[in-house]
């Protein structure tokens, strides 16, 4: 059943009480780590139903964030196409019961004959479009060839032609190259046959203790989509408080929690107040003693979360200063990075921690995909389903963006009076540490438009970098691979800014 909210969103006596319904209807207490809950409800409601399986195909499945979700809702997720066989793994330890996986690139992947989906899902690696890959590397759009991916979605959208198709990716993709690549991207979905709907979302404003903005386009052959109303937040029908980081782990297993963070700046995020970053440490914000320049770092450079709100987006790829970092000034644990992403608790993650946190961190969060899911289940697959769902009208302007600004000035607050307790007490951290650090190798790929990435790409170069510091200087050096032991030191002032985004 569709209903969207007018100008007065109250206009209904039931608007303000959807999501209290949404959770009485299916059961759900609403209280820490309710997203599981809501999912095993959801789940079991539509089995007990006797509806027609939606057969659906993943693409790019990642760690299984989508499936999670579409699975939830009653999608049957006949096959998953995913390249990395790190994350196959926990595809497989998960759905292999249920789907078949297939671990191949993209490019390769034929769909056998007899197959035959109603729905698609999945988004193409963002980097050449997101924030962090703009910064490192530029933007590159559809240039790159991780920017064309999208490419492959289409193909196998017009060898398949299900009723419809959810792509999601990041926000950065209509502003990428002047926007032309995605008027380019537009252009090609309408080609195959579609006509498409898009909206920038928070996943923090569906229940998801995580502020994390995407863009999500459903396409359609025929008929009209709306994109689901926020159940949390400002934006909500009654204001629904966010579902906090501090509700989220609260029970979570903290059995091998890593303790502090080392290193240079490690002992500098104990005097960091819970949701600021480095720019604590900063003139700007008042600091005595600054340590950083304002806007050096990325935002998640030393970020403490703060137990009362949604953390930052989590991100796939970091370093060791990368946030966000526990209230208790120690990394989160893989069971809490779950819980923040609303990953099931019995959802496993195959792999080392920097591997599962890839794996969460490209992950759709589970609890914002079910609610699109149900969306498209009420929209357009036409199911009855037992409440209603409310819905944005098209030319609704959600406040997140607004909200985000007003959050600085807020924090800058917080660090005053932070720094005001520090020099009542005369307990600042000391600012200054010895910077002697052994030689680290790591292994980037210089491409044909000068990206300098972290993952290989077609016709790009593969480079050893060794960086290491004393007391007053870091020492760079990018080699070819079988000379990174015997040249440790090398290039230093020509490279430095170039390889700025791999040590800050």
């Amino acid at each position: 059943m569709q209903l969207s909210f007018l100008e007065d969103e109250n206009t209904s006596s039931s608007a303000s009480t959807w999501w209290a319904e949404l959770l009485r209807v299916l059961k759900v207490d609403p209280g820490t780590a309710w997203p599981d809950r809501f999912g095993t409800a959801l789940r079991q409601w539509y089995a007990q139903q006797a509806f027609p399986p939606v057969r659906t195909l993943s693409l790019f499945s990642g760690g299984g964030g989508l499936d999670i979700a579409f699975h939830d809702a009653g999608f049957d997720v006949v096959e998953m196409v995913e390249i990395d066989p790190r994350y196959i793994e926990t595809l497989r330890k998960n759905f292999a019961a249920k789907s078949t996986v297939n671990c191949t690139d993209i490019h390769d992947f034929v769909p056998d004959d007899s197959l035959q989906v109603d729905f698609i899902i999945g988004g193409p690696p963002c980097q050449t479009f997101s924030a962090a890959g703009r910064r490192a590397a530029g933007v590159a759009g559809t240039d790159d060839p991780r920017g064309t991916l999208f490419q492959e979605y289409i193909r196998l959208l017009s060898r398949l032609q299900p009723e419809g198709f959810l792509f999601e990716n990041v926000y950065g993709i209509t502003g990428a190259q002047n926007g032309k690549a995605w008027q380019t991207i537009q252009a090609a979905f309408k080609a195959a046959g579609y006509n498409i709907f898009f909206r920038v979302l928070d996943a923090a404003d569906y229940g998801v203790p995580q502020h994390r903005e995407r863009l999500f386009i459903v396409g359609l052959k025929t008929g009209e989509f709306l994109f689901p109303y926020p159940t949390h937040g400002p934006d909500s029908p009654v204001q629904q408080a966010y579902y906090s980081a501090g509700e989220a782990v609260k029970g979570a297993d903290i059995t091998h929690a890593p303790q502090g963070i080392g290193g240079r700046y490690g002992h500098l995020l104990n005097d960091i107040p819970p949701g600021l970053n480095y720019s604590f440490y900063t003139k700007e914000m008042g600091h005595p003693n600054p340590v950083f320049s304002w806007r050096s770092k990325f935002s998640d450079f030393l970020y403490k979360a703060d137990p009362e709100r949604p953390v930052r987006t989590i991100k796939a790829q970091g370093g060791q200063y990368t946030g966000p970092f526990s209230w208790d000034n120690q990394p989160f644990t893989l069971s809490e990075l779950k819980r923040l992403q609303t990953f099931p608790d019995s959802y496993e993650i195959i792999g080392g921690r920097q591997v599962c946190i890839e794996q969460i961190g490209n992950s759709v969060p589970p609890q914002l995909g079910r609610m699109l899911a149900l969306s498209i289940l009420d929209q357009v697959i036409g199911v009855q389903l037992p409440f209603q769902m409310r819905y944005l009208p098209h030319n609704k302007i959600s406040g997140f963006r607004q909200r985000k600004r007003a959050l600085t000035e807020i924090y800058a607050i917080k660090a005053k009076k932070a720094i005001d307790t520090l020099v009542h007490r005369n307990s600042f951290a000391h600012t200054t540490t010895p910077m002697n650090t052994s030689p680290q190798v790591s292994t980037r790929f210089l491409g044909k438009n000068f990206s300098w990435t972290n993952s290989r790409m077609p016709a790009s170069s593969e480079f050893g970098v060794t960086f290491g510091s004393d007391d007053s200087v870091w020492s760079i050096a990018v080699n070819q691979p079988s000379y990174i032991s015997t040249q440790p030191k090398g290039i230093a002032c020509c490279m430095e800014l170039l390889l700025m985004p791999l040590i800050s």
